[in-house]
């Protein structure tokens, strides 16, 4: 507010030629100090000092408009942050669920454990023991443990008022989203092959561990918001596409035994071994058995005849040889459990003192693998 005063309102013993101006109300104008006046004559006239003073209405109205806006903006503030905060705790939960299931079926995976199953029954084990249940030689079951306590670290660090960890919140955020997409697409991917490769069968930890990781990604998602989700759909879509690649490559590489021969219908039959067995012969076969060496063929592989009738019709008898396709080769019949939990890489593959040995191998080697005394080389003509 603008106020003009004359020098009559501020002096009261000075005499004023006329009618004296009223003095402004205390509220208009409380300055403490007002300058002096030019030098000049009482005939010149008074002049005026212009004063911008600030009303009591004028405050009331300031400080109203400060009550109106403040706590709202406030409000919106503490809602955000409580969302934020719900969804990383949500997130820690479901990611210590998740590694408590994945570290279960990995003890499962490294001992050869039944998987005891409410639902499904033996499907559970024949699921987790498949071709499907490694990537790159690795168990599943380890990879998602390592994911799922990853998530979970990484939430409470960002539910955490202080730093939990030392890590910055934005890094964790990206590594956070990076994660989870990682383990959604994943997910969808692995659902495909239980559809596909499955159809009929159920395992219960895999399809928990499928909503588990569904359910981490979209709560991290919307706890982004959808700016942070523009600038993050980049790195994602090469998240997604780096997982499909690598699953797609793993199982691909993974194939020869199992799947290339899917394709052909093949009965089980067997073949007679016609040659004698030669007196070393005998004396190796005893010993690869008291060692407990294990050849691992299928009927019809020709290199694994071979190899049996180089023992000869009496001690093939005494070898202990798994044949990984009793049931023949068709559409949907898998190898044999003990085949597939040894990774075999071709036929014949022997496994001695551990050691898992691939191809035909001749008496020499396998003498030496075993440790057995060879002693005239002569008699295996």
């Amino acid at each position: 507010m603008t106020s003009f005063i004359s020098m009559s309102s501020l002096t009261s013993h000075v005499p004023f030629y006329g009618t004296p101006l009223r003095s402004p109300p205390p509220s208009l104008c409380a300055s403490p100090s007002l300058p002096l006046l030019k030098k000049g004559s009482w005939g010149d006239g008074f002049k005026l000092l212009r004063v911008n003073c600030l009303s009591d209405q004028s405050e009331d109205a300031a400080e109203s408009k400060l009550e109106t806006t403040s706590p709202s903006s406030s409000s919106s503030m503490i809602s955000d942050d409580y969302a934020e905060n719900s969804a990383f705790k949500w997130c820690a939960a479901l990611g210590g669920l998740g590694f408590l299931e994945t570290s279960y079926l990995t003890y499962l995976k490294l001992t050869n454990s039944e998987a005891f199953c409410p639902v499904g029954g033996a499907t559970c084990t024949t699921i987790l023991n498949s071709d499907f249940s490694v990537v790159f030689g690795v168990p599943l079951p380890l990879v998602g443990m390592l994911a799922y306590g990853l998530v979970a670290t990484l939430s409470l660090q960002l539910g955490a008022k202080g730093r939990l960890f030392n890590i910055e919140k934005s890094d964790a955020q990206m590594v956070l989203i990076g994660t989870t997409t990682a383990m959604g697409v994943a997910s969808a991917y692995f659902l495909y092959i239980l559809n596909t490769n499955f159809a009929g069968e159920s395992c219960l930890y895999c399809l928990a561990s499928i909503a588990l990781s569904f359910s981490l990604f979209f709560i991290t998602l919307k706890s982004l918001g959808s700016q942070e989700i523009q600038k993050t759909v980049g790195l994602q879509l090469c998240i997604a596409s780096l997982v499909v690649f690598a699953l797609s490559r793993s199982y691909n590489a993974a194939e020869p035994v199992s799947t290339r021969l899917a394709e052909n219908d093949i009965p089980y039959f067997t073949t007679e071994i016609t040659k004698k067995s030669s007196p070393l012969a005998l004396s190796l076969a005893r010993h690869l058995h008291s060692i407990e060496a294990k050849m691992y063929g299928a009927f019809w592989c020709s290199h694994c005849f071979e190899q049996k009738e180089m023992f000869g019709r009496e001690a093939a008898k005494l070898l202990d040889y798994v044949e990984c396709f009793p049931d023949g080769v068709t559409e949907g019949i898998k190898m044999a459990k003990a085949c597939t939990e040894v990774k075999l890489e071709g036929f014949p593959t022997w496994v001695i003192n551990g050691q898992v040995l691939s191809g035909e191998k001749d008496f020499s080697e396998l003498a030496k693998l075993s440790g057995f005394n060879l002693e005239d080389l002569s008699q295996t003509k």
